[in-house]
């Protein structure tokens, strides 16, 4: 961002007063701290978080039983296959002696035990959510969902993930409880940044008759928050644009999400000796088998990506127009379950009909709606599939016209702002983008109009002789 006449000095360059260095540095260091990777916060969903709340439902011996409840509270993020994994450092020696709905991914060294072993006697405990299908004995609700949590705006019921714990050689009230700390969340990968733990109100739950409330014993909070600046040093997804009244495609950049150390799979519709080993490549067991780091195995582009956002703006009524929007998946291993497309455009708040996709408007800001969350149809086109010849969705949009504010020109038919599973995506140049040729939007080349103009004036010069 540049800075433009903002404590510019003079010529001879004079000392600035004191006010004036006060506000130069406040304002600088509010720049670092907006701009800085470690800061997470959305402005197209700036209260967005995962809530990881810890609810003491009874004492022990030695310690107690608490249900630990992730909400997630992000309108368009959120956590797939393989799930999250939530970890925590132990205050003292707290020992994990048993899970329902979940599982620590190690056991540690429990030799000290004689008896009875812990679940877990590390200090530093990783958790993950329990796969479907296991005995209903292990289960509690809203467990064991291979650790996906859908999002908030896509679906409230389903942005939640729970799981009980009985922790011992802990604190037994209120006083001598030590809350857990160094709180970390992957989902699944790198990106968020988790808060201390904050003890908070006790819960109040309502019996399945909700005739009683019941009130947990203690209660702390523990807050996350993602940045796509912590998750990949590169975009995941780029945009492309193209239109009706320009035949020129506009691309999405080369190597917009880097091209240094990726491998990739070239794809022809011709039968070349490249394209001959690469399909027996993939033919290879296990090749399409998402890996730990979930690294991806990318189909040979000029941009690298794993997903491709194309927008077209495709026909133009008296009181209407209609864009054609289609998502791409060149990742060989990976399906994309539940995804979410955000757009930002000034039309938005006009949407009329939207073909083959679901829409809800996504208004932070209460009286500025110029963005929308596009997903799948359940059980239709929730499930982008993995490159290939299926690795595709495509919708279209209805919207109506303002009158005061539309038009063709300058790109302003095309998105401002789009995030792809909650990433941004990377756009075009601006100068790229598709433009009008010179003439009116809706009118006739230059030359048709001056020949019909020679026409018409011809005929009048007869009619007048």
């Amino acid at each position: 961002m540049e800075l433009n006449q903002i404590g510019r000095p003079s010529r001879r360059y004079p000392a600035l007063d004191d006010w004036s260095s006060c506000s130069l540095v406040l304002f600088i260091s509010v720049l670092a701290l907006m701009f800085s990777p470690a800061v997470a916060y959305d402005p197209l969903d700036p209260t967005g978080n995962i809530t990881i709340k810890w609810d003491v439902i009874s004492w022990t011996a030695d310690g107690y039983v608490a249900v630990v409840t992730m909400n997630n509270f992000q309108m368009y993020r959120h956590i797939m296959s393989p799930g999250w994994t939530l970890g925590w450092t132990w205050a003292k020696k707290e020992v994990i002696w048993s899970m329902v709905g979940a599982q620590a991914t190690e056991q540690g060294d429990c030799s000290k035990f004689k008896a009875n072993l812990p679940h877990c006697c590390k200090k530093t405990p990783a958790i993950v959510d329990l796969l479907p299908g296991v005995p209903y004995n292990q289960q509690i609700a809203n467990c064991c969902k291979g650790g996906v949590v859908g999002s908030y705006g896509q679906d409230p019921a389903a942005a939640v993930s729970a799981f009980q714990v009985s922790v011992g050689q802990s604190g037994t009230s209120n006083k001598t409880v030590k809350l857990p700390q160094n709180f970390t969340l992957l989902g699944p990968g790198l990106g968020y940044t988790c808060g201390p733990a904050k003890v908070v109100p006790s819960t109040i739950f309502l019996t399945p008759d909700k005739r009683r409330k019941t009130q947990a014993l203690m209660t702390w909070n523990v807050t996350c928050t993602y940045s796509q600046f912590l998750a990949s040093k590169h975009p995941t997804c780029c945009v492309s644009f193209s239109s009706f009244y320009n035949d020129t495609i506009i691309p999405c950049r080369s190597c917009a999400c880097g091209c240094e150390n990726k491998n990739c799979i070239k794809y022809s519709v011709c039968t070349t000796f490249s394209s001959v080993r690469d399909s027996n490549l993939l033919s290879t067991p296990g090749i399409n088998t998402p890996k730990k780091d979930n690294a991806p195995l990318l189909q040979c582009t000029q941009h690298m990506c794993p997903i491709r956002v194309h927008w077209h703006v495709k026909l133009n009524y008296k009181d209407y127009w209609r864009a054609k929007i289609a998502i791409t998946n060149f990742n060989y291993r990976m399906n994309y379950t539940l995804w979410t497309l955000v757009i930002q455009h000034p039309n938005l708040d006009n949407v009329t009909e939207v073909f083959s996709f679901d829409y809800k408007p996504l208004v932070p800001y209460g009286f500025i709606n110029d963005t929308g969350m596009f997903y799948g149809m359940k059980y239709y086109n929730d499930l982008l599939m993995e490159a290939g010849a299926y690795g595709n969705v495509q919708s279209e949009v209805l919207l109506r016209k303002d009158a005061s504010t539309f038009t063709f020109k300058k790109g302003w038919a095309f998105p401002r702002k789009v995030y792809f599973n909650g990433d941004e995506c990377m756009m075009p140049p601006p100068d790229a983008y598709p433009h009008l040729p010179n003439s009116s939007p809706v009118g006739a080349p230059p030359l048709i109009l001056h020949n019909l103009a020679v026409s018409v004036l011809a005929l009048i010069l007869m009619v007048m002789w």
